[in-house]
């Protein structure tokens, strides 16, 4: 008899539970596209500011900033360098994959003409053989994306452009320097001819240097093998209070539990510790600039999400409030007629939250499907991606649409635990 009663109650205003429903799905879908995308968001925005450049900085212990701190001998230069061959195992430390890319860096003053210049070596697009058997192709390229050429083209170094350079543009107007034109570059160690590939434009200091293949400036520095920094961009989890205490005083303070937390989590402190457990002789320190930036804009873009989210639910409880509100008024002639015959208040409280239950996850699951729908359409038009199926939203969306039905129900339950049969069927 109770679900016969249900089903009945559910045929005849179909056109109402139909709008229960809706409102519903509503709801739950905005809700599922946005945990669906909160979830996946951290990665995609890391992956979108990693075109900004690099976030962690690799320097030898004698160059650190930190050397007063530590009282470092800079009298020993036996760590004046970093190592070449030592680059590959920055993707062996435990968060290797985050490690998105990374560039080698030395640099030196040479001779152009009658002045004397500054000119950096670095990988530009290189092939790299890693410890692991894996391959990996990295460098300025995409360390530097930001860069307008504005004249010529990148420099290939897969194609072959050993002898190539790259002029920045303040210098190359200094100099008169075209794309395709030869310079010599001279210093105590030698001299390279070399041919400019391109001119470019980045809006800062590098507009006054000349970028050249790593080799190119390792000779003309007289330092094979050797680098003076590195860079490093990695995708990090923001930094919360244990990820400030071992920054600020070191992994050490930490106890061993925290010691695990904090280095099994992609915080840019753990990451930087990892990078100079496998480079010898090294200082990684994050680029505070950038890694911060990157923190404040996932939270605050969370934040907006969760917001979202919030004010969907909200507004569907209050639709479904007024709408089994009416729902309640129409059929209160009924309900005064079940409780004349006998039927308690808990009977029929159960009757009318069963079938909107049964309205909500009907809807729900409309909802939850085209919610994902959203989610994709979210990822691709704004981080150019698919948005990846996230299994706790389920059971999240379950509860909350479940937590917003009963809610939204509650003016209606309190009219009809109110409601008078002899009032009621006396048409008043």
């Amino acid at each position: 008899m109770f679900f016969r009663m249900i089903i009945r109650a559910l045929f005849r205003q179909k056109t109402k539970m139909l709008m229960i429903a809706f409102t519903i799905a509503l709801g739950a879908s905005l809700a599922t596209a946005m945990l669906n995308v909160m979830m996946d968001v951290g990665d995609k925005v890391n992956q979108e500011l990693k075109a900004y450049g690099a976030n962690i900085t690799v320097v030898p212990k004698q160059a650190s900033v930190l050397n007063e701190i530590y009282g470092l001998d800079k009298s020993d230069e036996s760590g004046a360098y970093l190592r070449e061959d030592e680059l590959g195992k920055i993707k062996t430390i435990f968060w290797a994959f985050n490690i998105v890319d990374f560039a080698p860096f030395i640099d030196t003053r040479a001779k152009l003409g009658g002045s004397e210049v500054s000119v950096v070596g670095s990988w530009f697009d290189h092939h790299l053989e890693l410890p692991t058997g894996e391959t990996l192709n990295t460098g300025m390229i995409n360390l530097r994306s930001w860069w307008e050429i504005k004249d010529g083209c990148w420099l290939d170094e897969q194609a072959g452009d050993k002898n190539a350079v790259m002029v920045g543009c303040v210098l190359a107007e200094k100099e008169k320097i075209k794309a395709n034109d030869r310079i010599k570059l001279t210093t105590k160690h030698g001299s390279e001819e070399l041919v400019v590939a391109g001119i470019f434009d980045a809006g800062g200091d590098e507009d006054e240097r000349i970028y050249a293949p790593l080799e190119v400036v390792q000779r003309l520095a007289d330092a094979k093998g050797m680098l003076t920094s590195i860079e490093v961009s990695a995708l990090t989890t923001p930094d919360n209070d244990l990820a400030r205490k071992a920054a600020q005083n070191g992994p050490k303070s930490l106890g061993a539990a925290d010691y695990e937390t904090w280095y099994c989590t992609a915080y840019v402190s753990s990451i930087c510790y990892q990078i100079q457990e496998v480079i010898t002789n090294s200082v990684a320190a994050p680029v505070r600039q950038v890694a911060e930036s990157e923190g404040a804009i996932l939270e605050k873009t969370k934040l907006l999400m969760l917001l979202i989210t919030f004010l969907s639910l909200l507004g569907s409880a209050l639709g479904i409030s007024n709408l089994v509100t009416a729902s309640v008024m129409e059929r209160s002639s009924e309900i005064g007629l079940i409780k004349a015959v006998g039927a308690r208040d808990g009977a029929i409280t159960m009757l009318v939250l069963t079938e909107i239950i049964i309205t909500a996850v009907a809807g729900g699951l409309v909802g939850y499907f085209a919610g994902f729908g959203f989610a994709q359409i979210i990822g691709h038009t704004v981080f150019g991606s698919a948005v990846e199926m996230k299994p706790i939203v389920i059971p999240i969306v379950a509860v909350l649409v479940v937590f917003v039905t009963l809610a939204g129900s509650i003016p209606a339950i309190r009219m009809l635990l109110r409601l008078r049969p002899a009032e009621v069927l006396h048409g008043r």
